[in-house]
């Protein structure tokens, strides 16, 4: 019986891993669920799972589950605030976390969680994409496991020789044979929208993903394909490799989730249905298999397979990310944090869909030589690059 600890427990991840988790109640106890300020639906979950825990960011939010919880007879422990959430991700009791809480609000309870040796099942990218050498010298450091669950690094991951899965580092592509790492996206939904109409996007139309279900801030990422720029930096340090030794691909049909390249020829491809629960399973049990309630795919159904590079002018974030990527982990973070707040505040209506790309442009210009040697030197670049990219708010309402 391994025990896990979700943290984001009530987004789109977090619901994902517990509906895995349900069908295999002899082999996973639910240790730990977190999240920031949904009540209801933490509350829902806890009933199920009987956590021995339960922690919320909002200290408000916290009291008012704790009381919920009393009322129905529930044991669960409820606690509060951001050091909770840290505080579980590392419990001495805990043998797999799963990272999924959404932006840089991830990163240290991910930290702490690598810190402690744990299994780590690694949906937050941002935790990467703000501190990738230093994350993963911990990862090496600490003994701890780190399994991708983004579909297409688990696609890579899959694909990759047995042994170097099992490795605690990663081997250079080139001691695998490997000439290369392809990274599919669908290309959002407005993969054929005319440029020109990019300026009237709506938040409804944003969020609308022709394929898979997601939060609203990875779905308008996917959109603008800031997402597929993430996953790039992601992968760099995942697989230990070079930006140059990824390609990203746009494939609409987002049943292959990524290919790995060998210097053979031979091309491996994960193939599967656009759901996280695929990914999620094959961690949690790694490096055996278990079900999961994922439909396998009906090939005598499949439509034609398509692909395309990505277009510059339609998908210039994408772009923004790998320039950053190339430029080193000063770039990345500051891109990140000036994402967060672009997105938000599109979301939030302040800016239009096309006002994103305008702001991560500039404030990485800003930041793209800025050096970070430390967690600490990470944190203050991430919330001085917000604050920049508040104020470059302001110039564009």
């Amino acid at each position: 019986m391994r025990q896990v600890v979700i943290l984001g427990a009530t987004g789109s991840i977090g619901c994902s891993t517990l509906s895995v988790l349900a069908m295999h109640p002899q082999q996973f106890k639910v240790l730990a669920l977190t999240a920031a300020t949904q009540v209801s639906k933490l509350l829902a979950q806890c009933l199920q799972f009987q956590p021995r825990f339960a922690a919320m960011l909002c200290p408000k939010a916290a009291l008012e589950l704790s009381a919920a919880l009393k009322s129905h007879g529930s044991v669960t422990e409820v606690l509060a605030g951001a050091e909770a959430i840290t505080e579980l991700a590392a419990h001495p009791d805990a043998d797999i976390v799963m990272a999924a809480i959404v932006g840089a609000a991830g990163l240290l309870p991910t930290l702490a969680a690598v810190e402690q040796g744990k299994t780590v099942l690694l949906a937050n990218k941002e935790a990467l994409v703000m501190s990738g050498e230093l994350f993963m010298d911990k990862v090496q450091r600490h003994g701890a496991t780190l399994l991708p669950i983004d579909s297409e690094h688990n696609a890579i991951f899959q694909c990759l020789p047995p042994a170097a899965q099992q490795a605690k580092q990663r081997p250079a592509l080139a001691q695998m044979g490997i000439a290369k790492l392809l990274l599919t996206g669908s290309g959002g939904p407005f993969l054929t929208r005319q440029l020109s109409t990019l300026d009237t996007v709506t938040v409804a139309e944003a969020v609308a993903h022709p394929n898979w279900s997601m939060g609203q801030k990875i779905s308008v990422d996917s959109a603008t394909m800031m997402n597929k720029g993430l996953e790039f930096i992601e992968a760099r340090w995942l697989f230990n490799c070079a930006p140059a030794d990824i390609e990203v691909v746009i494939h609409p049909q987002s049943i292959i989730h990524s290919m790995v390249q060998y210097t053979d020829g031979s091309v491996l491809a994960q193939l599967g249905q656009p759901d996280m629960r695929t990914p999620i399973a094959h961690a949690l049990a790694f490096p055996n298999r278990i079900s999961s309630p994922v439909q396998p795919l009906d090939f005598s159904q499949l439509a034609s397979f398509s692909f395309s590079k990505p277009d510059p002018e339609r998908y210039p974030n994408l772009y923004l990310a790998m320039a950053a990527c190339a430029a080193g982990q000063g770039a990345t973070t500051a891109l990140n944090a000036a994402n967060e707040v672009a997105v938000s505040a599109f979301i939030n209506e302040q800016i239009r869909f096309t006002d994103i790309v305008r702001l991560n442009e500039k404030s990485l210009a800003h930041f793209l030589n800025y050096a970070t040697g430390s967690l600490d030197d990470i944190v203050a670049l991430d919330f001085e690059a917000r604050a920049y990219a508040q104020q470059l708010l302001r110039t564009l309402n």
